[in-house]
């Protein structure tokens, strides 16, 4: 039926029903989801929903969304793992239109025909925190350098034990991805070992989690009570741990230390629950994501490669050649807020 040989009215209707219908009307797309054409969305899909390092990094991007006009729609797996809830995120985020997506892979390698899917369809898809494997699977990376955090990480253990011979307990996040394996690499070549050592009494999985944080350090030092160092992926595992080394009565007898550099997070260092931590900014993270995507959008311009958004060591007790600032500055700039 040509919409000129029928009425006004009648042509309203078609119009109408088509655009419920999500049909090609005057050869644009009206689907259920899709934005108008003036209409920037930005996409943001996290790991988690609930862990503090996210929540500000979803902050961060719907602050700067706000500031500079676009549309955030925010996302995030169920759990820390949950490959297949942020693959179905990122299809429905490319059905929505948006122009660009920020993503914290859970699973490095478990991404990809998503994320090429997005890319194929204009999509700018940048990498926030954790990177995809192989890199180049993302237009842009930005995010900590996660190997050096833990190198600093590992080397401020190691000179603040001094001579000690250490035995040391690994807590590390979730398997497979980028992060877990550069932090666990970089801690022990700040320490001063290599995987297999005889130093290394065993490891758990926390998945990030404060809760399996303290299940995995409590196991482990009912197998072995004489841990005197402790690796950990983040700070809310560092507070479980210190829990469990607390029912132990062995808190003030183990080097525990994190990487985050969120508020509470240096709020334990201050306290001596955690000796350092190693702070991120996901808050320029997300922002400087936002800024690329509305660039994108303005002038077709694409980010490349990997931008370390920088880490800096917090410690009330520095030691000699590690550069570090105490918890004083740390609480004024936690997680770049």
């Amino acid at each position: 039926m040509a919409l000129h040989n029928i009425s006004a009215s009648s042509r309203s209707a078609v119009l109408r029903g088509g655009i419920a219908a999500g049909v090609l009307v005057f050869g644009l797309a009206f689907g259920p989801g899709s934005a108008a054409a003036s209409e920037v969305i930005v996409g943001l899909v996290t790991k988690t929903e609930v862990n503090p390092f996210f929540v500000k990094m979803r902050q961060a991007a719907e602050a700067r969304a706000k500031e500079k006009g676009v549309k955030l729609i925010a996302r995030a797996g169920k759990f820390d793992g949950d490959n297949e809830g942020q693959v179905a995120a990122i299809e429905d985020l490319i059905s929505a239109g948006a122009k660009g997506i920020l993503v914290t892979p859970n699973n490095s390698s478990g991404m990809l025909d998503i994320i090429k899917k997005a890319r194929d369809a204009g999509v700018l898809v940048i990498a926030l925190d954790t990177a995809t494997d192989p890199a180049d699977a993302v237009d842009a990376t930005f995010a900590t350098d996660n190997f050096e955090a833990g190198v600093q990480q590992g080397a401020y253990a190691r000179k603040a034990m001094g001579d000690k011979q250490a035995v040391v307990a690994m807590l590390d996040g979730t398997p497979g991805g980028t992060v877990d394996t550069f932090r666990h690499d970089g801690y022990l070549k700040g320490f001063g070992i290599a995987e297999g050592d005889p130093s290394i009494a065993g490891a758990a999985i926390t998945n990030g989690a404060q809760d399996k944080g303290q299940i995995g350090m409590e196991n482990l030092l009912s197998k072995n009570g004489e841990i005197n160092a402790v690796y950990t992926i983040n700070e809310p595992a560092a507070a479980g741990a210190y829990a469990a080394l607390k029912a132990f009565g062995k808190e003030g007898d183990v080097m525990l230390t994190s990487i985050d550099g969120g508020c509470a997070g240096v709020r334990d260092v201050k306290d001596g629950k955690i000796a350092a931590t190693v702070m991120q900014f996901p808050y320029k993270m997300a922002t400087m994501g936002v800024d690329a995507v509305v660039e994108y959008a303005a002038t077709g311009k694409k980010p490349s490669g990997f931008v370390n958004t920088g880490s800096v060591l917090i410690s009330d007790k520095p030691v000699e050649g590690l550069d570090s600032k105490d918890t004083s500055w740390g609480l004024e700039n936690c997680w770049g807020d």
